[in-house]
């Protein structure tokens, strides 16, 4: 993943509003919900909540399907796999460093 790629997903997940609604489609699982559970949940008005799903949609956080009449939201598992890999890749590289640093200090 790229340092640009999980800079957009963490800004986008950086508003309180977008992040609830991210948490709650995390929490659903592969069935994912309809826009309208969404919008019920949150409290928040229709195009509030197209405005925040947008900008997820945007970075890969969220996809979206269309099932007949309902719009089911998702959360993007590989994605948010990869941005939680991104952010613990190099978990303590430089531990040895620091304690080398500060056993000699």
């Amino acid at each position: 993943m790229k340092l640009e790629q999980a800079a957009k997903q963490l800004e986008a997940i950086g508003n309180p509003t977008r992040l609830k609604l991210y948490r709650t489609l995390v929490r659903a699982g592969e069935a994912g919900r309809p826009v309208g559970y969404l919008q019920d949940t949150l409290g928040i008005a229709a195009s509030t909540l197209s405005h925040h799903l947008h900008r997820l949609i945007l970075t890969g956080l969220v996809t979206q399907e269309r099932q007949a009449t309902t719009l089911i939201c998702r959360a993007n598992y590989p994605i948010m796999r990869d941005l939680i890999g991104f952010l613990a890749d190099e978990c303590c590289a430089d531990a040895a460093c620091g304690a080398m640093e500060s056993d000699a200090a």
